[in-house]
């Protein structure tokens, strides 16, 4: 998969208050990269916490649940869009099918 962009994950590890969701979100990129999703049920089977939502918007729990990345997948491209990434509670004040943060 193509994931657009690395530089929005990197800009949000890069603040102080994230710095620890560089290692989990960079192992969550360089997995991604190297994933065929034909299908929202292929990403449920590599990531089974995964929520499918709608809009072909798929939520990820990030360094042990403690931030959330929304990703928008276009499957026949095989293109990730990173929609959002932020804390839960940052998280709880979007709406995933339309969020378009980055």
């Amino acid at each position: 998969m193509r994931v657009i962009a690395k530089s929005t994950l990197k800009k949000f590890w890069e603040q102080p208050a994230y710095s620890d969701a560089k290692n989990p979100l960079e192992s969550w990129y360089e997995e991604t990269v190297k994933s065929l999703w034909l299908l929202p049920q292929d990403v449920k089977i590599q990531y089974g916490n995964a929520s499918i939502c709608g809009n072909n918007r798929v939520v990820f729990n990030i360094g042990g649940n403690k931030y959330r990345l929304v990703v928008e997948i276009q499957y026949r491209a095989g293109i990730v869009w990173v929609k959002f990434i932020g804390t839960h509670t940052q998280y709880d004040k979007i709406n995933v099918e339309n969020v378009n943060e980055y």
